[in-house]
């Protein structure tokens, strides 16, 4: 005798759907450039509009050129960045100067425009301890090589601006893979139970280095794994600057009104490789995958849109590249002014007072060294 299916009696698969339902992607300017949300177009003057398209044009020729160094052998680790401008430099953008920036690797780009001199940020790349010597009136910390850790880092940071009553934010960057890590979910829950005023954005790239989003998480959204902490979570078109410049400005002004922290997953797409330690890309993504994300361009998408508005032309274009050009032999001609890093260098600005373990070992160091 066939036995009997039992009838369930809560509809799990139902409150799932119902939790997914309510994270649509919010987006203000289409493929095209169009805006097809007018309702939250951003208050930013046609100055500021160009200045954003300005920084997201010498971003992308920063990344062109750090890979070049990179394969000349005169900058070390390298995450490119191309196709995440819009994800990046806009977040940036809607930050104040006195909110902190806990980077990853591949967010370079937004400590540099938080103030963090580029000649610094070649030496960050090639391992010298001067590009972890930030400037005291700029508010970044070194990013962060450990998937996830900086979350819990910046969870701390945004805590100590409550408690000293600062009316700035903290605010963190990880990738899809991020959120897998415990790390990512204990600074979520930390900020959202003390209401602490951070921002938390995972930028959905669509691949740890080679593991797809849809292997890495059952979750329909990666901005819903917010709820289980008690925080709000948007999804953003991550290619479309104003759509993730609005979706932080608004975050930042929650958070400094003391409503707690947010969390915003950006979806958007890497470009290049996951890094240019060996990584290759065509070994896990499709020419088709690339092909269509390349239509989503943020610099293109966002190029149309101020055209179309008389507020950018070939000319500026041009201006800019060759700013970023410029800008680029200058920082790495200082970046190679700097003297080798020596291990007694180490050694020396580790500690105050240097303990007697490693006095007999900076002795010896010193002894090879000058030979």
């Amino acid at each position: 005798m066939a036995q009997k299916t039992k009838q369930a009696k809560i509809n799990v698969q139902d409150q799932l759907k119902k939790v997914e339902e309510q994270f649509e992607t919010f987006q203000i300017l289409n493929e095209e450039g169009e805006v097809v949300n007018e309702a939250a177009m951003p208050d930013l003057s046609d100055e500021q509009l160009q200045e954003l398209m300005r920084r997201m044009v010498y971003t992308r020729i920063l990344d062109q050129r750090s890979i070049s160094l990179n394969r000349q052998g005169r900058l070390g680790f390298y995450a490119p960045t191309a196709g995440q401008e819009a994800s990046q430099i806009a977040s940036q953008y809607a930050l104040e100067k006195e909110d902190f920036i806990l980077p990853g690797y591949r967010d370079v780009p937004q400590i540099v425009w938080h103030g963090l001199p580029l000649w610094q940020a070649f030496l960050f790349s090639r391992g010298h301890f001067k590009g972890n010597q930030i400037p005291e009136d700029v508010n970044v910390i070194s990013p962060q090589i450990i998937i996830g850790a900086q979350y819990i880092q910046a969870a701390g940071v945004a805590l100590g601006l409550k408690k000293r009553g600062k009316k700035a934010v903290a605010i963190t960057y990880t990738g899809d893979g991020g959120t897998s890590q415990g790390d990512f979910y204990e600074g979520i829950n930390f900020a959202g139970a003390f209401k602490a005023p951070a921002i938390f954005i995972v930028q959905n790239n669509r691949f740890a280095i080679s593991t797809p989003v849809d292997l890495q998480s059952a979750s329909k959204t990666l901005a819903q794994k917010g709820v289980a902490a008690g925080i709000p979570g948007i999804q953003v078109d991550g290619m479309d600057a104003l759509a993730v410049y609005t979706a932080v400005k608004e975050a930042r002004e929650r958070a400094i009104n003391g409503e707690g922290p947010t969390l915003i997953e950006t979806l958007t797409y890497r470009y290049g490789p996951h890094t240019m330690a060996g990584d290759d890309p065509t070994r896990y993504r499709t020419s088709e995958m690339d092909n269509e994300w390349e239509l989503k361009d943020p610099l293109v998408r966002f190029r149309k849109f101020l055209e179309s508005k008389k507020l950018w032309n070939e000319e500026l274009e041009n201006e800019t590249i060759e700013k970023a050009k410029d800008d680029i032999k200058e920082a790495i001609k200082l970046a190679d002014a700097e003297p080798k890093q020596k291990v007694t260098d180490l050694i020396e600005i580790m500690y105050e007072e240097m303990p007697y373990n490693l006095k007999e070992q900076y002795e010896i160091y010193k002894e090879k060294e000058s030979k």
